[in-house]
């Protein structure tokens, strides 16, 4: 895991807003164009770079077969990219806890090669503490998944719910026992006292 800035929130653009169908290959690639670097940068904090190469271009792919299917009126592009995303980064959550692990155990390793993941190394050491990282790694993945959508992508918790299908209530209380679970685990420090409050 390179990196992982709790304050970095995306500002959703116009390419949340398809000017014509996600069916016609123009579109596609203008959706593809707006959203990769965002969505490469998610899967890299929660997976490390290597892995996220293979998720991002899953999601994509995922994305492209189904865009036929895409409805507007239910999701914003962004929100029905970041679901689709986090349901293949949970395909691999024991990766994602042992690369949680490792951070808590060694923090990030300085001598990454390559400008940007120089970059992406200070913002994780000053974002994510090794003991914030050992919590993360213990919480439910169902609980981690919210938390971390608002955490690394700024995601509302109605983008939220409506990204992982799930009922607007149960954004509200995974994040609120996430955070109370992290919480304890720190000794009562706020781990989400530099993230702007979604609701």
């Amino acid at each position: 895991m390179t990196a992982m800035s709790w304050a970095a929130h995306p500002v959703a653009g116009e390419a949340d807003v398809p000017s014509r169908p996600l069916d016609q290959a123009e579109a596609f690639e203008g959706i593809f164009d707006a959203h990769f670097a965002e969505i490469h940068r998610y899967a890299s904090q929660r997976l490390g770079t290597d892995s996220a190469e293979d998720v991002v271009a899953e999601t994509f792919l995922i994305a492209f077969r189904k865009r036929a299917s895409y409805d507007p009126a239910r999701a914003t592009v962004r929100a029905w990219l970041y679901g689709i995303a986090t349901n293949l980064i949970g395909k691999q959550r024991r990766l994602e806890v042992r690369t949680l692990r490792a951070l808590a155990r060694h923090g990030v390793d300085p001598d990454v090669p390559g400008h940007e993941d120089h970059v992406a190394v200070r913002v994780s050491a000053q974002s994510l503490r090794p003991s914030l990282a050992a919590a993360v790694a213990e919480l439910d993945r169902r609980d981690r998944d919210v938390l971390l959508l608002v955490a690394l992508a700024g995601l509302s918790n109605d983008e939220i719910a409506t990204a992982l299908g799930i009922p607007y209530g149960t954004v509200g209380s995974r994040l609120n026992r996430a955070r109370r679970k992290l919480r304890g685990s720190l000794g009562g420090v706020n781990p989400m006292r530099e993230t702007a409050d979604h609701g």
